[in-house]
């Protein structure tokens, strides 16, 4: 009797394990052998329109990355060969017809308006957008020290991204001199 049972040992264990069977899940696998979770990327959107009298448009995308957010997109209507300040503002409100609903720059530290990479600066502040002769312009920013859908502070969602007519000089106070708002739109 145990040589047949020694010889029915491998044979029964070899069928309670199941691996490598037809019809076996995932969730059959052991741990080490499950697709590895897919990390979610945290991000939104902000549609930019043209105020009053402006053709400024574009659709940006807003994404959290370890060092900030990535803002990318694309700009039309804008000043051919142009410079154009560009912002996050304090509000997340563009119904005026100039876009002063959205209030100043974003700056939740209380610092003074300066270049994006200086240590005194506004946590909205970026660099300018450039058009080029055809007037569109193509945005990739990182923006350190602000973050999405986290609640903090330093939270960006429901605030507005305006384009300003001008270049930002990165010194005038409190905004860089960049002019009239041309376009705004929400991050959502």
């Amino acid at each position: 009797m145990r040589p047949m049972l020694a010889l029915l040992a491998p044979l029964v264990l070899s069928a309670c394990s199941g691996a490598g069977q037809p019809g076996e899940t995932a969730s059959s696998l052991p741990a080490s052998a499950a697709p590895p979770p897919v990390a979610h990327k945290v991000s939104a959107q902000a549609t930019l329109a043209p105020t009053q009298g402006n053709s400024a448009a574009g659709t940006l995308t807003v994404e959290a990355e370890s060092q900030g957010l990535r803002v990318r997109g694309e700009l039309r209507g804008l000043g051919a060969s142009a410079e154009h300040g560009f912002h996050i503002h304090e509000k997340g409100d563009c119904s005026a017809a100039d876009a002063s609903s959205a209030g100043g720059h974003f700056n939740p530290q209380a610092k003074g308006h300066g270049k994006p990479d200086s240590a005194e600066h506004h946590a909205g502040d970026m660099f300018n957008v450039v058009a080029d002769a055809q007037g569109a312009g193509r945005v990739d920013a990182l923006v350190a020290g602000v973050t999405l859908r986290d609640g903090a502070a330093t939270d960006v969602l429901g605030k507005a991204i305006v384009l300003h007519e001008k270049a930002d000089d990165y010194v005038s106070q409190p905004a860089g001199d960049s002019g009239k708002r041309i376009a705004c739109g929400v991050i959502q």
